[in-house]
């Protein structure tokens, strides 16, 4: 999914970076562990360094952060910690809470959110509802828009071990894409 969303991006002018967080560069399968939060999120922070020593002085004029489910949320709690980091974020399938738990809310970085963001985020998805996500989205300072995605689950429409489909490119990625273009003013 993932792939293709930075393809589209890539299609449409931006200069994409996609790196793996440092608990997928230990292991390629199964959930983060919960304490490599904090170095995940340097390691993000090290990406967008990186994408700036990559490039001219100046050619980078606008820097967003992107990521799906926990990757995102990492991505915003960087963002939350270190407004001046980055223009904007691009977050797919936001993880609200774990799966049937609501009460168990993943939001207390949202009010120190001062950085804009554009979440995508799938009516059938467990991790939170469109409605809760609504809610969740009136606590971040930050000017936010979300994208719901109809009948799509938290992959959006990719499912496990499935690489880019023309469905879900048609569906969601185009748009999304255009979304983004619009939201961040390019």
């Amino acid at each position: 999914m993932l792939q293709a969303v930075a393809v589209a991006l890539a299609e449409a002018g931006f200069t994409v970076l996609r790196c793996d967080l440092p608990y997928r560069q230990e292991r390629p399968y199964g959930p983060p562990s919960p304490g490599g939060s904090a170095r995940d999120r340097e390691g993000l922070r090290r990406a967008v360094q990186a994408l700036k020593e990559l490039n001219p002085p100046g050619s980078l004029k606008r820097m967003f952060l992107g990521g799906h489910s926990y990757g995102g949320r990492q991505a915003s709690m960087l963002a939350a910690a270190d407004p001046g980091l980055i223009l904007g974020l691009l977050l797919l399938s936001y993880p609200l809470h774990p799966p049937r738990k609501p009460d168990q809310l993943r939001t207390a970085h949202f009010p120190q959110l001062r950085t804009r963001a554009l979440f995508v985020h799938g009516s059938r998805d467990l991790f939170g509802t469109l409605e809760e996500m609504r809610s969740a989205l009136a606590l971040i300072p930050a000017t936010t828009s979300l994208v719901p995605i109809e009948n799509a689950g938290h992959d959006l429409g990719f499912g496990r071990g499935r690489t880019h489909s023309s469905d879900a490119q048609g569906r969601w990625i185009r748009p999304v894409t255009a979304a983004f273009q619009s939201f961040i003013g390019k």
